[in-house]
């Protein structure tokens, strides 16, 4: 029985939650500024000093990049997906496996980018590390190409269980138990 002297939980206060909020946004816009003035220039020469101006260590060091840094995101969200399908879980997943992907994400952020950052990254990429960005592309294929064939693997086989339990099944309660004739024991006689 409820009294009239029960306390009711306060309201949410809306304003301090839109005001948390455009806070919030205004910190990720002036991050993503400052990032895209910043990190292309910065991935390319991390890039180009690893690379060395080497065309075989750039399509190695790329194949590595693009295959490494695809396949691990996606066995995350896979690994999860399977056995844990919390929103907290998947939710935690993906921003691991966007930490995971940052590589290959800050790669593509230099292929694709039209700001000054990116075009330096591009001269960048150009000189120091040749072949880096088309052998990044075919690591990243091969490793989607693996994970597609994995997936694949794992679904037709998991078919093939429940369509053997189903046919196990059919065939016992299809077969009737058969008693086998009673032989007359020699006390019986």
């Amino acid at each position: 029985m409820k009294t009239g002297t029960e306390s009711r939980p306060n309201p949410p206060n809306w304003g301090h939650r839109l005001l948390i909020a455009a806070t919030l946004s205004i910190v990720l816009l002036l991050a993503g500024a400052v990032a895209s003035a910043t990190v292309p220039r910065w991935w390319a020469h991390r890039v180009g000093d690893q690379v060395n101006e080497s065309i075989i260590s750039g399509v190695l060091i790329g194949l590595f990049y693009g295959f490494v840094f695809t396949l691990l995101p996606i066995a995350l969200i896979m690994i999860v997906l399977r056995w844990r399908r919390t929103w907290a879980t998947v939710g935690i997943a993906l921003a691991a496996a966007l930490i995971l992907a940052l590589p290959n994400l800050m790669t593509l952020g230099i292929v694709l980018g039209r700001g000054n950052a990116a075009h330096a990254g591009q001269r960048t990429l150009d000189v120091q590390a040749p072949a880096f960005r088309g052998a990044t592309l075919v690591g990243v294929l091969i490793a989607v190409a693996l994970a597609a064939f994995i997936i694949h693997l794992s679904l037709s086989r998991r078919r093939a269980r429940v369509s053997a339990r189903h046919a196990h099944a059919e065939l016992a309660a299809t077969k009737t138990p058969q008693t086998p004739p009673q032989q007359e024991s020699p006390s019986n006689r």
